[in-house]
């Protein structure tokens, strides 16, 4: 690896999930026009070189730091003139970090403590500031026309020592001055004892009502956290109790937390858990304190419901795991008809006590989508726990209660996308037997359904629409539909899910780890679909070995998830592990006979079409299955000795299944080249395919491939399409 000296300058839009939630069309135009206007033509004035484009971010690296801080400067001046003249609640600002250090070079992009510097230095400052790290200060000190305000020595997250931050101001003379935290004033004396009055009486109540004289909480430890704490107030949500003597009332008391959980995962600046991690604690004695170490995060809330006939009582709190003390805490009595405007008042006390800004879209959303009927929540509730379940039985079974959801309550947004979602799941996957409808009927049942869902727009009806989209390969649409799902709901792990899936269709596996482990973070008791694209994605990104690893853990982690078979089965085989290959197939489709389980692979599909030039992946992922279910004597060295004998159909077949083999059968290309000049067209067609899958290791084959294209060529034959195909992936063009 490349190590080298460089000026990092890492930038981001403010508030971009808002403008995008708002305008995405008109968003996205004005952060086009900004690049190509003013933004790229400026890191080009200045030899700077973008690394990475990331949504609303960008990486650029420059060889020379006072270019950067000079690019910096005016990038901020130039933006700051177009958003006035722009409305405020649409004109697009940027922070920007500065940092200078050693980096390691890998391809294209760069790595290491000076990249992650300037990020978190981005990540610090203010809408249209830019700050740097004392290095950067130190190289630049009189060399450009701006000075520096001293920060003091902050601590970044993830970076080990303190870093001394220094704000760019834009007077020289500014150099050496320290930005007070708070500025202290004279004030009259009467004012100020009237002040202190107000303060103690506040303080008497606030008292009267979190009780510090109480014992608090055994604090949680940020060493002990499982994960680093984000860089924004992270939340977890417990179930509430069910304090009723009804057990029935367990569905309220979830759907409760449910829509808590969701409403708050609406706010672009909080970090909040995802359901199924928080439910892994109903009905047990959780500590505070390790389900905050366990789960990574500041803020738990807790809370019970009691209910009885038209009444109910509700008891939350929000604790600060940290301090082990309570921020927040509410009770309300009154009617179970108000319960709705209860939680939505729950969440924004919530917001108030995090002292979270709300934009006014985010204000907007809070209860968007959810339903005032109490019998149409508690059937959204009872099929919605079915779903989470992940399987044929329990995704069939849900359908009625969220079919009964949308008939009381024919405008419950979230209803209709649930029920979408379980109608695509069952058309995706291969669970249209329990619910008693063929293939078809479940494609035109989903199709009206998510037409009906888009009615009421919510986070879930984008994300359906998205992976159905993918399921047709329409990949374009699902970018869109996936990015307004992260927009109005940015801590949706499904979101990022189907994010994910799209980066894989579309070819950038890279990307599409990241959106996984955003999911896996939002949600750490994730469900096996996490797995199965998290390992897809490194599967299409080449790395088997980590994807081999990541089905194995996943099977051990659910071994009824099912649907992570035959890809780990393809994947051991792609990788010698043949007897693996074959149990996890056997375990996959037990009972079938050898002639039935040849045929399996044929019919298998993934929940997604690659685009055409990727399309390559899922080829590679079907002929690993191809080998894991033949007979475990069936090797690339047998193969090759029935090559020659025997009918021009068994060695056209002979061919094609050394194909299968990929790079494996490398041993074989001698034998494949001499099949190229059979008298039989369908052998040598085979033999020419096989060559292309083996790749670079058949680069012997080419001379015979190109002769053959040129005979084709002469004889308007179409096999010279596929000697032309097979040069390509052996050369790599």
């Amino acid at each position: 690896m490349e190590r080298r000296l460089a000026a990092i300058l890492s930038a981001d839009v403010v508030g971009y999930s808002r403008l995008m939630s708002e305008d995405e069309a008109g968003t996205l135009a004005r952060l086009e026009g900004l690049k190509a206007e003013i933004l790229d033509p400026l890191i080009d004035q200045h030899s700077g070189r973008v690394v990475k484009l990331m949504g609303d971010g960008f990486l650029v690296e420059f060889g020379s730091v006072v270019d950067a801080l000079e690019c910096a400067v005016a990038w901020q001046k130039t933006v700051e003139a177009r958003a006035r003249q722009t409305s405020d609640d649409r004109a697009i600002r940027f922070r920007i970090g500065i940092n200078i250090g050693d980096v390691i070079v890998k391809g294209e992009d760069v790595y290491g403590d000076g990249v992650n510097v300037a990020a978190r230095l981005e990540g610090l400052a203010e809408p249209g500031e830019i700050l740097v790290s004392r290095t950067v200060a130190n190289h630049v000190k009189g060399k450009i026309g701006s000075g520096f305000q001293d920060l003091g020595e902050q601590e970044l997250k993830n970076i080990p020592e303190p870093v001394q931050v220094f704000r760019v101001v834009a007077q020289s003379g500014a150099e050496g001055a320290t930005a007070a935290v708070s500025k202290k004033t004279g004030l009259p004396k009467v004012p100020l004892i009237a002040a202190g009055l107000a303060v103690l009486i506040l303080a008497a109540g606030a008292a009267l009502w979190l009780k510090p004289w109480e014992p608090r909480i055994e604090s949680a430890s940020v060493e002990r956290m499982a994960f680093p704490l984000p860089d924004r107030p992270s939340i977890a949500v417990l179930p509430f109790r069910n304090m009723s003597d009804d057990p029935e009332q367990e569905h309220f008391a979830d759907g409760m937390t449910d829509d808590l959980i969701t409403d708050l995962s609406k706010i672009s600046g909080l970090f909040v858990i995802a359901r199924n991690s928080t439910f892994v604690y109903k009905n047990q004695p959780a500590e505070i304190r390790k389900v905050a170490e366990a789960l990574g995060v500041r803020y738990v809330v807790e809370g019970s419901v009691r209910r009885a006939g038209d009444t109910v009582r509700v008891n939350a709190q929000l604790i600060d795991a940290i301090t082990g003390g309570h921020v927040w805490a509410e009770r309300y009595d009154g009617k179970v008809a108000d319960i709705f405007g209860v939680q939505d008042d729950f969440v924004r006390k919530i917001v108030e006590a995090l002292e979270i800004n709300l934009a006014p879209q985010e204000a907007q959303q809070i209860g968007q989508g959810q339903t005032n009927q109490i019998a149409a929540r508690d059937a959204f509730q009872k099929g919605w726990e079915l779903y989470l379940r992940f399987n044929a039985e329990d995704n069939a079974k849900a359908i009625p209660h969220l079919e009964t959801a949308v008939e009381l309550d024919p405008e419950y947004g979230r209803a209709y996308a649930a029920l979408a979602l379980v109608y695509s799941t069952g058309a995706r996957f291969p669970w249209a037997l329990p619910t008693g409808l063929n293939w078809m009927e479940l494609r035109r049942v989903t199709a009206a359904t998510l037409k009906q869902a888009k009615q009421y727009p919510t986070a879930l009806v984008h994300v359906v629409a998205a992976l159905d989209d993918l399921y047709f390969g329409r990949v374009d649409q699902a970018r869109t539909e996936a990015s307004q799902a992260i927009a109005m709901q940015p801590n949706d792990p499904e979101a990022h899910i189907a994010m994910a899936w799209m980066m894989i269709a579309s070819g950038n596996p890279l990307e599409a780890l990241n959106f996984v482990q955003a999911a896996m973070r939002l949600n750490p008791s994730y469900p096996s679909h996490y797995v199965l694209a998290r390992g897809t994605a490194l599967y299409a990104n080449g790395n088997l070995e980590e994807a081999a690893r990541t089905f194995e853990d996943g099977i051990e982690r659910d071994p009824k998830a099912i649907e992570l078979l035959p890809l780990a089965a393809s994947i051991f085989a792609q990788l010698g592990r043949r007897q693996e290959a074959r149990e996890v197939v056997l375990k996959w489709r037990p009972g079938l006979s050898q002639l039935l389980l040849q045929s399996v692979p044929d019919g298998y599909e993934l929940p997604i079409r690659w685009e055409d030039e990727h399309r390559k992946v899922r080829e590679r992922l079907v002929d690993g299955l191809r080998v894991a279910v033949l007979p475990l004597d069936t090797t690339v060295s047998s193969l090759v000795g029935k090559l020659k004998p025997g009918t021009p159909l068994v060695r056209a077949g002979v061919a094609q299944a050394l194909g299968w083999f990929g790079p494996a059968a490398a041993a074989a290309v001698p034998d494949l080249i001499e099949a190229l000049g059979d008298e039989h067209e369908e052998v040598r067609e085979q033999a020419a395919i096989a060559l292309g899958k083996i790749g670079p290791a058949a680069k012997g084959a080419i001379p015979a491939l190109q002769a053959m294209q040129e005979e084709a060529l002469q004889e308007e034959a179409p096999i010279g399409h596929y000697a032309k195909e097979a040069i390509r992936r052996i050369t790599g063009d």
